[in-house]
């Protein structure tokens, strides 16, 4: 079955029904929309679902001519007039960014009335596979279409330029193939979409080369496109796994050459025909952080050391003061603003922390606005041994109060609890350690980070703590000796989690 609605029908159809016509189209039809009611892309097997709110007991249908249900009014919470449609897409039909048509029935061929969705909607040919290339530097995938002020939950970061197979639209983001029966979503404003013609990416690899320099571990994987892939950190043992999606293995060998002091015996998995993956058991418990990149075809995989010693004497520490400028976060019913109360604890946390000894790069010093792509880029270039990010938290209820840390990989859950454990000791009220949190700040994966926020502006009790410096300063030296506390638990872990005895003195 093929839909094709040119132009010039449609034109011809809006003119033929004028305002007379109009006005009778919306008695019988109030609404008609897809579902979801925005744009789409789908391919054959998906599902065009589609809504239509008129009178009760009419003829509606959709496409051409394609019958809709109306629902039993214990379905729609008593609303009688509710229809849905749903069609699924088939090998061969052709729709080229089109409304839907909406009609209700007189008989098999009079129409009384006619709409058309706002959305429009396309089908994919997989005779012609659509390719797009990421673009940018914080380009990222995300595992679904759901949202929140956070925005979607995210697969993670993927370098510029890799081909991704798109397979279908929703709004504002696109579904990519990624391997069978693997899919992701990656929004429309970090990838170029190609012109129709390309092959859907695919790869055989080639034997991998691994090496130390003097800073990194690092892990060459020559491959025939620029695939996407996905990394995991995971513990017990510590182990860096990568999946290549669209890649199959033709490593004959893996070289590992001198200078390695932090990469284990790596070897590679083939858990399905297009999924090679990588593991890179590390030697240490705690994992330090690692990126990964593209040197023309060739994936490279970076893994970061251990500081030379695990102490604030010589360490170099992000840190991240929220918001700022015209971001002004939240704001307490007395008007005590993040913005204001986050660099204030901030700045006192720096001096401690260089007090001790230890390196304090900024994200910003002064009440000025910065993106939080920027913040991720600039301690991206920086590269510090850790980041720590300071907020206040906000709730609806004034109740609510306490001190929470986050953090996004389980990897670098340590540092922020042992932040919360000593910030619990001003008094505060714990509000809990919070995992996988989905925020710009927690989502690098190049150093370990925390998210501190120290206690509910929106509680009375708490902001009254929040804005006296005395309480501040007393903030940032628990928050100082999280950290310290987080190196000492880490030097006592040697290679591969054994406990070693800690040195007289330290």
């Amino acid at each position: 079955m093929t839909f094709s609605f040119p132009i010039g029908r449609l034109a011809l159809l809006f003119g033929l029904l004028g305002f007379a016509g109009i006005t009778h189209a919306q008695a019988l039809i109030e609404t008609a929309e897809t579902v979801p009611a925005t744009n789409q892309w789908l391919q054959p097997g998906d599902q065009l679902q589609v809504r239509l709110k008129g009178r009760p007991g009419q003829r509606v249908t959709f496409l051409k001519g394609l019958p809709m249900t109306e629902l039993a009014p214990t379905l729609t919470k008593g609303q009688r007039g509710i229809y849905q449609g749903m069609y699924v897409v088939q090998p061969g039909d052709t729709l080229q960014n089109r409304p839907i048509l909406f009609q209700v029935m007189r008989n098999d061929t009079v129409a009384l009335a006619s709409a058309f969705s706002k959305s429009r909607v396309r089908f994919l040919s997989p005779n012609m596979p659509q390719l797009a290339l990421t673009k940018g530097s914080l380009a990222y995938l995300n595992y679904g279409l759901g949202e929140d002020r956070l925005g979607g939950a995210k697969m993670g970061y993927v370098d510029s330029a890799v081909v991704l197979h798109v397979t279908g639209l929703v709004g504002s983001q696109y579904r990519v193939r990624l391997a069978q029966n693997q899919q992701a979503w990656v929004p429309q404003d970090v990838v170029r979409l190609l012109p129709p013609g390309g092959f859907v990416p695919a790869s055989l690899t080639g034997s991998w080369s691994v090496y130390g320099d003097s800073l990194y571990d690092y892990v060459q994987v020559p491959l025939e496109a620029r695939l996407p892939y996905r990394s995991q950190l995971l513990t017990n043992p510590t182990r860096l796994v990568v999946d290549v999606f669209g890649a199959t293995s033709n490593t004959n060998w893996i070289t590992q050459r001198d200078g390695l002091r932090e990469l284990g015996d790596v070897y590679y998995e083939q858990p399905q025909p297009d999924i090679v993956r990588l593991v890179l058991p590390l030697r240490h418990a705690q994992a330090w952080g690692y990126s990964i990149d593209y040197k023309g075809n060739t994936l490279r995989i970076r893994v970061k050391r251990p500081p030379a010693k695990l102490r604030l004497q010589g360490l170099v520490i992000g840190l991240d003061a929220g918001h700022g400028g015209d971001n002004i976060g939240a704001t307490s019913a007395s008007g005590s603003q993040e913005k204001v109360l986050t660099l204030a604890i901030a700045q006192k946390l720096r001096q401690e922390l260089e007090k001790a000894g230890a390196k304090v790069l900024m994200t910003r010093e002064a009440d000025v606005s910065v993106e939080n792509g920027s913040r991720v880029l600039r301690m991206r270039q920086l590269n510090p041994d850790l980041l720590l990010s300071i907020h206040v938290n906000s709730s609806g209820s004034a109740s609510v109060q306490g001190t929470s840390t986050y953090y996004r990989y389980v990897a670098f859950r340590p540092l922020a609890l042992a932040i919360y454990e000593q910030v619990r000791k001003t008094g505060l009220k714990g509000f809990g350690n919070v995992g996988s949190f989905n925020f710009n700040l927690s989502g690098p994966t190049e150093y370990p980070n925390a998210l501190i926020e120290t206690a509910f502006v929106s509680n009375p009790e708490d902001e009254k703590r929040l804005i006296d410096p005395a309480f501040q300063q007393q903030l940032a030296e628990r928050i100082k000796d999280g950290v310290e506390d987080f190196l000492k638990s880490t030097r006592a872990k040697g290679p591969r989690g054994w406990l070693l005895q800690e040195p007289a003195g330290n």
